[in-house]
């Protein structure tokens, strides 16, 4: 071979490494094995049959072929099982990990509809917002038609108002600006409980803290204005908490790194607690209760400490198992305590 042809050579290997080496398709080894997969309903009756399916293929994967064929059904809304009332399947297991052979037999379950997490937080915070509204404007029908459209003489009742509506408008923005939110559901069934939880709460510390027999604090102007410090310095902390969640991509269920204070004092209770944000929000309405001196705001701020208690716990268990060298002094939602 002369110098010429080398040269062509070297010339055509040079050209092939640059470009990925992409001169031909590789051949899947004869011994390359795929999967057949049947999927039955839960009275196992077959519903489809996937031929061919890679072994490296992954539940959400099949959800994905299952949905070709029957487009009612989006990947969301299904879930498939080993047996007929075994576990759900995560989307992220792969098929040739599973306890199954070659030929793999799963069980179809309907969900029903299901709507993004964007859209129940949007629907859990414009709820209580307007439905305030409508009895701080006291619209017929809900007091008595002598009291129709008009206003409290007590100042308190006003600043609770701005308080309630400043609340819901800083976790709306949040919700469109700062969470990152997973593609995850929740069926409509889950959504509709929540929304009737928020949305009733609402109407009923709204019907008693804008109510035309509604007295103020027992302590005045003192209790007031104590309780609107606490509330402001609690907005402002969840605030700072969530945006520096987000900056770190902490917002999921598999968080990234350990989330530790920054020179935003807001965020120093990362110091003392796994869950900063949920603290926070106790003490919103903690103060809120405070300041408007209402049972049924005290029974909200009750019944939604148990629940962020539960949710904190369950997070601060992750950062725990996810991460060897998690500071020890941290607690869930109480620092030092809980």
């Amino acid at each position: 071979m002369d110098l010429k042809s080398l040269f062509v050579v070297a010339q055509f290997i040079k050209t092939r490494c640059a470009h990925g080496l992409t001169a031909g398709n590789v051949k899947k080894d004869k011994n390359y094995v795929f999967y057949e997969v049947e999927i039955q309903d839960s009275n196992k009756l077959k519903l489809c049959y996937l031929d061919k399916v890679e072994p490296n293929a992954t539940i959400g994967d099949i959800k994905c072929l299952l949905h070709k064929n029957y487009p009612k059904w989006y990947p969301a809304r299904q879930a498939l099982t080993l047996h007929p009332d075994g576990e759900y399947l995560k989307d992220d297991e792969v098929l040739e990990n599973l306890p199954v052979g070659t030929t793999a037999t799963m069980f179809f379950h309907d969900l029903g509809p299901q709507l993004g997490w964007t859209m129940v937080f949007l629907a859990e915070c414009i709820g209580p917002l307007l439905i305030y509204l409508l009895f701080f404007l006291r619209l017929p029908y809900i007091y008595e038609q002598k009291d129709d459209y008009t206003c409290s003489p007590y100042f308190v009742v006003m600043l609770a108002c701005v308080c309630h509506c400043l609340h819901y408008f800083r976790r709306l923005l949040e919700t469109i600006f700062i969470h990152r939110f997973s593609k995850g559901t929740l069926p409509l069934q889950t959504i509709m409980r929540n929304c009737l939880y928020y949305w009733g709460f609402a109407a009923w510390l709204a019907y008693y803290i804008n109510h035309p027999l509604y007295t103020p604090p027992a302590y005045g102007k003192l209790q007031v204005y104590a309780a609107l410090i606490v509330f402001l310095l609690c907005e402002a902390g969840n605030f700072s908490i969530n945006l520096a969640l987000n900056n770190l991509g902490c917002n999921g269920l598999k968080p990234k790194r350990i989330p530790y204070p920054t020179r935003n004092p807001f965020t120093w209770l990362f110091f003392f607690v796994s869950c900063p944000n949920y603290t926070y929000e106790v003490g919103t309405w903690l103060s809120f209760s405070i300041m408007t001196q209402c049972v049924p705001v005290a029974l909200f701020t009750l019944f939604g400490f148990v629940q962020m208690t539960i949710w904190a716990q369950g997070k601060h268990r992750i950062y725990t198992r996810e991460f060897t060298e998690y500071p020890e002094l941290r607690s869930a939602i109480i620092p030092l305590f809980l």
